[in-house]
């Protein structure tokens, strides 16, 4: 047996995070136990536990999802702590140590805030000697550094992570990070150098293009450096007036416009530096995550296009930098620049609008490695100028960067365009979660906008551990609304917008930390954030009140069904869903949402009053918007989509509206139409409500509007648009088009909880228990999905074989359960781990035309003969392009009705989504009914090919 995964606030060993009271959370796996019976805690001052702090002795009430710590921190510690587990099978297995360690605290600083004493348009470097006489035992450095910072001491750069102090709030709070410096300092003569950049601080940024200084107008640096003897007396360095600063090799740098860096620049001029007054009460040890290289990549060509430009491929649309190695002589001036997309063979980046997206390095002849600092890219293709010589691609590596999250799940199928939807959206999100959640990576605009964090949070935290990350995020988020009557903005940090309080924007308020606490099973989250979604909640009610609209939301700014293809107006594009409807159903949704949380903090009149407004939004909709014969007044996609999600439709009425969704996807062409409130929920609804088929058929669909289509087109990453590129390779536009947008990646959230099953339970959060409900289907042969829980390694697969019968294999992890769904099972026929279910002692019973199981830990193989086929033939009720799309069951059409194959291509473009026999009805391809009768029978030898 062994204890992995020690964790401290989801983060692994945090070096002077805020951590509150902290939470720490573990994972016992490797053993044949499937129960914890009890666990102990220890916590230390020393590696050894010869100095405990700590023990919690052998107690059964210890969670590894998350125990809290009750003890109260000191500044400047560092805590180790390790758990014994207990097993219900006598395994007993105790971890490796793991460590935190405490920031500042309370404690007063020393040091002031400083600035040069140079123009605010010129990049410094604030420098200092100090000097060491003693033997030292450790140190550590206490920084603040605005707009961006790097911290070198003795020439070497100090930790692994950049764009520090990150991406918030600034004129709400400012973060300082925590470094260990022991292996910097040395004995003797010392120089610590902190290079300032301009970042969104004090540089452009923001919306519509960006405007400068949004939160300060000078660079400003804040830093202690605390050296600690073996004799156990300390050394303070601290910024004042004797530091000095000189003018930095960066002679430009911008979030959106790049860097250029003179390497042959030697302006060693002292200038002086002052004191400002920027205060140290919004001072707190830091929240976000670092932000560092989490992975690296070689280019796959270098491309000579027809426009005499040197292009490198990385293969890859990614976020972060170029890192090249220098062999130019001196005075060569080398400029990269980053694009995402070629357009007839050429370099392109119209799209990032007006971001110069550029890197310019000016040579002093020294090979040497060469990356910028206080800027990063979104990009595929670098076009690069002025290199001289032969240029070796070896010589460029990828650096991707984004915050530190471990990857914990992972899905492959047998279709090979899916597997890469499922990359692109992991793409999207390592590219997009680079402190803060952002829109696109790319163009003059990568902010945190709410909405796009909100569609993609369930899918977030399935692919990766975003708990610290949207933490820190909600953090943000709150901080915003605090001053603004609970209203939630566009964007977090909310930047030069000053407006906000749209519909399933807002809403991130709510269900980001209601996804957050439902995938690791820490309240906490919702006890940091509660008042943030209270205040949401009753925003939306007080513009309620106000308007007179009982208990529907109609006021407001709202952005509807953002980027819907159902929409009239192409300038504003909110989709065809009624805005009012929608604002109403995540009123409801919401106030639902602080009912549930609520209860879970122990708020039982606060639980009951929000419950009550959210069943009276519920009854408001739909006296408004359905019939008393159930039919739903809006007929679009979405409405009937979000109706089914949120659960606003009458109870009697569920059937109908679900069958009137499959109804209007078929009117459709089954091509989706949805934006961004439709689209996460699209494939989940359909699948739970009978229309399993139609989920597939749409994730399977690769022509426009499609999630494969772009797959089709060489997408790496997922789009803003569903046609951001044009059939013939174009691009559609260059006002809003961005090719790393990752909110329709939400879909990989349905190929978790649909097509591996893996679905979290409410009332047993962090995947304690789950429900297994993987629903296959014959035009996928197989799906393996992991997934790396709070609670453990779940694995979930299945494979239809040549003659039909389904196979799975599931890994239920230690210490957790699962209720097991068999799709079109007869409990007689199955079998589990080699035996008859029904012989095997396990719970089990038939649901209907399903098997449910209870599961414990373990590893569980099932098969069985599905009561329905899983291998299909074709027939005249399949879909006339479908029935075209395969040469066998097309040349059997066209042998018995010629006149098929002389159909023009717009008109089976218009029809081909009706089944052969609702062709057949039409007055341009009379088929009779024997005709179509003897065609089921030759088409029943053509079986539907696995993709």
């Amino acid at each position: 047996m062994k204890i992995i995964n020690l964790k401290t606030n989801r983060i692994t060993n945090p070096l002077g995070f805020d951590l509150g009271k902290p939470r720490l959370s573990f994972i016992t796996c490797e053993t044949e136990a499937k129960k914890q019976t009890a666990a102990q805690i220890q916590v230390a001052l020393d590696i050894h536990f010869t100095d405990i702090v700590f023990n919690s002795g052998k107690s059964q009430d210890i969670d590894s999802l998350a125990f809290e710590l009750p003890i109260e921190l000191k500044p400047y510690t560092r805590y180790f702590w390790q758990v014994t587990v207990w097993a219900d099978n006598g395994d007993v297995a105790t971890s490796d140590p793991a460590w935190f360690e405490t920031a500042k605290g309370e404690e007063q600083w020393e040091a002031s805030w400083i600035t040069p004493e140079l123009d605010k348009s010129i990049e410094p470097v604030l420098m200092k000697d100090f000097k060491i006489e003693k033997e030292i035992e450790s140190a550590r450095a206490y920084v603040c550094g605005l707009g961006l910072y790097e911290i070198e001491i003795n020439g070497d750069k100090v930790g692994n992570e950049y764009l520090t102090p990150h991406f918030n709030a600034y004129h709400k709070w400012l973060q300082y990070q925590t470094y260990d410096i022991s292996e910097h300092v040395k004995n003797g003569q010392n120089m610590v150098e902190v290079m300032l950049g301009n970042g969104l601080y004090k540089g452009r940024f923001g919306f519509d293009g960006g405007t400068s200084e949004i939160y300060g107008d000078k660079f400003a640096l804040l830093c202690e450096i605390v050296v600690t003897f073996k004799d156990g007396t300390n050394q303070l360095i601290t910024t004042d007036t004797t530091w000095t600063a000189r003018k930095s090799n960066i002679l430009e740098s911008s979030i959106y416009d790049g860097e250029v860096y003179d390497a042959t620049f030697n302006d060693r001029t002292a200038y002086n530096v002052q004191e400002i007054d920027l205060g140290f009460d919004q001072l707190k040890a830091r929240l976000s995550l670092p932000v560092v290289i989490k992975e690296t990549l070689q280019p796959i060509e270098v491309l000579y296009t027809p426009a005499g430009e040197t292009v490198l491929d990385m293969g890859q649309n990614m976020v972060g930098w170029i890192q090249f190695k220098n062999r130019t002589p001196k005075g060569a001036e080398i400029t990269l620049e980053y694009g995402e997309l070629l357009q007839e063979g050429n370099f392109y980046r119209e799209n990032l609008r007006t971001a110069q997206a550029k890197f310019t390095y000016i040579s002093n002849g020294e090979e040497t490695l060469v990356r910028p600092h206080f800027t990063f890219y979104g990009f595929r293709y670098v076009k690069v100028s002025g290199w001289q010589g032969e240029l070796n691609p070896d010589d460029f590596t990828g650096c991707v960067l984004y915050s530190d999250m471990d990857q914990t799940g992972h899905i492959e199928t047998s279709n090979p365009l899916v597997n890469r939807l499922f990359l692109n959206a992991l793409w999207g999100q390592k590219g997009n979660f680079l402190d803060v959640p952002t829109d696109c990576p790319q163009r003059d605009e990568r902010m945190g906008w709410t909405g796009d964090a909100q569609v993609f949070s369930g899918t977030a935290c399935f692919n990766m551990d975003s708990y610290a990350f949207f933490s820190k995020y909600g953090y943000d988020l709150w901080k915003e609304q605090e001053d603004k009557a609970g209203m939630v903005p566009m964007v977090v940090p909310a930047t030069n917008i000053n407006g906000g309080g749209s519909s399933a924007w807002g809403d991130a308020a709510t269900i980001i930390p209601w996804n957050v606490y439902l995938h690791y099973g820490d309240k906490a989250i919702l006890g940091q954030q509660f008042d943030s979604m209270k205040a949401w909640v009753d925003y939306i009610k007080r513009a309620d009140d106000e308007s007179g609209s009982k208990r529907l939301w109609t006021t407001g700014f709202h952005f509807g069904d953002w980027l819907a293809l159902d929409g009239e107006n192409p300038n504003f594009p909110t989709g065809g869903t009624e805005v009012n409807f929608i604002s109403s159903a995540y009123y409801c949704y919401s106030a639902g949402i602080v009912a549930k949380a609520a209860k879970v903090l122990g708020m039982g009149d606060v639980s009951e009053e929000y419950e009550k407004l959210s069943n009276e939004v519920r009854t408001a909709i739909q006296d408004e918007y359905f019939t008393k014969n159930g039919r739903l007044a809006l007929n679009t996609q979405t409405a009937l989509i979000v109706a089914l999600f949120m659960e606003l439709v009458p109870e009697e009425f569920t059937e109908r509206i679900a069958n009137d969704l499959r109804a209007k996807l078929k009117n459709d062409g089954n091509h989706l139409k949805t934006g961004f409130v439709g689209t996460p929920y699209l494939c989940r609804v359909l699948s739970e409500n009978e229309s399993n088929d139609v989920a597939y058929t749409l994730l399977l669909n690769k022509d426009y509007p499609s999630w494969l289509y772009a797959v089709t087109m060489g997408a790496t990453t997922i789009w803003e648009r569903w046609n951001s590129v044009l059939p013939d390779g174009k691009i559609s536009g260059t006002d809003m088009n961005s090719l790393n947008h990752y909110a329709y990646g939400s879909i990989v959230e349905w190929m978790y909880r649909t097509m591996a099953g893996i679905n979290p339970v409410e009332d047993q959060p962090g995947f304690r228990h789950i429900n297994l409900t993987p629903q296959p289907n014959s035009r996928i042969n197989h799906v393996k999905a992991s997934f790396q829980s709070a609670a453990g390694l779940y694995e979930s697969q299945w494979s239809i074989d040549e003659e039909g019968n389904l196979h799975f294999a599931f890994t239920i992890p230690f210490n957790a359960t699962a209720t097991l769904v068999l799709p079109d099972a007869a409990l007689q026929t199955v079998l589990i781990n080699g035996q008859l279910l029904e012989e095997s002692g396990l719970s089990a019973q038939q649901m209907h035309e399903n098997v449910q199981v209870e599961l414990e830990s373990g590893v569980w193989e099932v098969s069985y003969t599905p009561t329905n086929a899983y291998i299909e033939s074709y027939s005249t009720e399949f879909a006339l392009s479908e029935l075209l799309s395969n040469e066998e069951a097309k040349s059997i059409l066209v042998a018995k009705v010629p006149q098929i194959s002389m159909l023009p291509e717009d008109m089976i473009g218009k029809v081909g989504h009706l089944s052969l026999r609702e062709v057949a009805n039409k007055p341009f391809l009379p088929v009779p009914r024997e005709v179509l009768d003897e065609l089921d029978g030759m088409l029943a030898k053509v079986q539907v090919r696995f993709e």
